[in-house]
């Protein structure tokens, strides 16, 4: 009878405890459930199985560690192909705050920059080199890594999307030189110096910086789109406009559109246009 007693005591005390931990959300709804079904059982049944069954604390499961924010999100994006991401206020934070957008693309034979930003023309050969490229269909010069071409090349055949100046190897992959004529034409170095400070930023929604351009990775192309059949046939293939303010500016992102926020880039819409922008 004492023994009995003194495992009715335990449950009871054992009872109290997991109503604590189920009213303080240290375990899930259906696990405490289960317990209670059991220790009713044990009361009914007054074993010795049951002091045996609960001599040790049943502890809540761990939750896996997922990306909540969007910026947590962009960044785990990222980093299979951007692993070190600069410092915030820095100038290549700025770049890759601006132009970072493609960094999500998860196709595995898209090749991405080692850093945000070249210094040179070697820099940038050296780069471009390595890049497997296709022409695009019915230009003269216009060529994309081979993924970005593709899905342009079938985006065009569902829809006439012409390229902004309707031909040229300039509206697709560019060399350093031809970025830096496109900076010298719309700022000067005055203008540099006050973007690597941090205090001049609607000047890249109109031109690159000497090196930054999304287009020196053949993945942006410069298109005249005027319809929402066009703008569909895009985002159907992996195209998107992520250069808050340049309008002809198109990325090969190689996703479609609803699995951007899941992949952290935010949307934003300015003049009826829709960009989708990095969260950093």
């Amino acid at each position: 009878m004492k023994v009995i007693k003194k495992e009715l005591k335990f449950i009871t005390l054992f009872i109290l405890i997991i109503f604590t931990l189920v009213a303080s959300n240290q375990i899930n709804y259906s696990t405490s459930m289960n317990n209670n079904q059991t220790l009713n059982a044990c009361v009914t049944n007054g074993t010795v199985a049951c002091y045996e069954l609960y001599e040790k604390p049943i502890l809540p499961t761990p939750s896996p560690n997922i990306p909540q924010t969007e910026q947590e999100r962009f960044l785990s994006a990222i980093a299979t192909h951007f692993p070190t991401v600069p410092q915030p206020g820095s100038y290549e934070y700025i770049l890759l705050r601006a132009y970072g957008a493609a960094f999500i693309d998860p196709d595995p034979t898209v090749k991405f920059p080692p850093k945000v930003v070249f210094n040179n023309e070697p820099e940038t050969q050296a780069f471009q080199s390595t890049l497997a490229m296709d022409k695009i269909t019915g230009t003269n010069n216009c060529y994309l890594q081979k993924s970005a071409a593709a899905a342009l090349n079938k985006a065009r055949s569902q829809q006439n999307i012409p390229l902004k100046s309707g031909y040229g190897a300039s509206d697709c992959t560019r060399n350093y030189a031809t970025n830096l004529r496109f900076w010298r034409k719309y700022a000067n170095r005055n203008t540099l110096d006050k973007v690597r400070e941090g205090k001049e930023t609607a000047i890249l929604g109109v031109v690159a910086p000497p090196g930054a351009s999304q287009h020196l990775w053949g993945l942006a192309i410069d298109l005249r789109v005027s319809n929402a059949k066009q703008r569909q046939a895009l985002y159907d293939n992996g195209w998107f406009q992520t250069v808050e303010n340049d309008v002809p500016h198109w990325t090969y992102l190689g996703v479609n559109a609803d699995n951007l926020p899941t992949l952290g880039l935010k949307n934003k819409v300015v003049r009826g246009i829709s960009y989708w922008l990095t969260p950093i």
